[in-house]
């Protein structure tokens, strides 16, 4: 009977992001308000346009379902990253190491198809503005995001079960603060080819599949915009496109410099700083980013924080009235 392939190492080392001890405490804290700012902002985003009236288009509805991938993708990574500085030895068990894996990598493929999407609802808002409601119906866009939550748990799958195959015998220290394939590729003592070549291939076709239409749609969203007579209607157009466009040119950026670079330009600590944009500041930078760039969310907003701000006036006034009749 033919040797299977198996796992003789119960749980992993995270090496974390630095080794310094006078580092920790500083790093700790900034990542902890990272993580605050993230959660707060997303959540923030979630529930201004589920009770906004204003926010209830196409646009909003895939900026919600960002926002929640976002939210759940820094929460993947974060506490443990957060872990690192606390702790002497980050330990993580060997199922723990594969789900944070599987989820990980399931949140970062659903958020290019994600970005996807958005662009091609601006394409179609911008190119065809009187088809609009029509197209982008709630029919298709709940397609279109159930399509992206098959494909991205579809491709997490199947990195998942391949990496569990793999045997790890000795050394279980994980040079990075999470479990991302690569460092788990280079701890394992079997063979790793199918594993190097599904990232080729799988990561290659998210790539294309993702960028290709973005490409397509900004290309047609701008000789559209070229064309409009009004010099205000250009840069609402532009405007409209900005906070998307620099949403997916820090988040493409850095996995590319991640994923695609060449093996001989390696260099863990500049891997590390990389993982840190894609899985900690672009969840905090993306509400942010819609947040202060569009016109419609900074006035609803603004709203909102009247009303609290009104609200706790009255409750001073209130305690201030009961206090003196005391």
């Amino acid at each position: 009977m033919a040797k299977q392939n198996y796992s003789i190492i119960a749980e992993f080392v995270l090496e974390g992001l630095t080794d310094k001890p006078d580092l920790q405490l500083l790093l700790f804290l900034l990542f902890q308000g990272i993580y605050v700012v993230t959660v707060v902002g997303n959540m923030g985003m979630i529930l201004l346009i589920m009770f906004s009236s204003k926010l209830q288009s196409p646009m909003y509805f895939f900026l919600s379902n960002l926002s929640s991938l976002d939210l759940f993708y820094s929460s993947v990574v974060t506490p443990k990253l957060l872990g690192n500085f606390l702790w002497e030895q980050n330990v993580i068990s060997y199922p723990g190491c594969m789900t944070q894996f599987f989820f990980f990598c399931a949140f970062a493929i659903a958020e290019c198809y994600m970005l996807t999407a958005m662009a091609y609802d601006r394409y179609v808002a911008i190119c065809n503005p009187l088809l609009y409601k029509v197209t982008m119906s709630q029919k298709v866009c709940n397609a279109l995001v159930t399509g992206v939550y098959i494909i991205a748990s579809s491709g997490a799958i199947v990195h998942t079960v391949f990496l569990t195959r793999l045997s790890f015998c000795d050394d279980n220290l994980i040079h990075h603060y999470f479990c991302d394939i690569m460092p788990l590729l280079k701890l394992s003592c079997s063979s790793t080819y199918i594993n190097e070549l599904l990232v080729i291939l799988i990561g290659g076709f998210n790539v294309i599949a993702t960028t290709v239409p973005i490409i397509i749609s900004y290309a047609f969203i701008l000789s559209n915009i070229l064309r409009m007579p009004s010099a205000e209607g250009r840069s609402k157009a532009f405007g409209t496109c900005g906070s998307h466009l620099t949403a997916v040119g820090i988040f493409y950026g850095s996995i590319t410099f991640m994923y695609f670079k060449p093996e001989s330009s390696s260099n863990m600590a500049q891997e590390k700083v990389a993982s840190v944009f894609y899985t900690t500041v672009i969840p905090m930078l993306n509400p942010l980013i819609y947040s202060l760039r569009n016109k419609d969310v900074k006035n609803v907003l603004r709203k909102v924080m009247g009303t609290i701000m009104g609200h706790l006036r009255l409750v001073v006034r209130i305690t201030k009235r009961h206090g003196a009749v005391e």
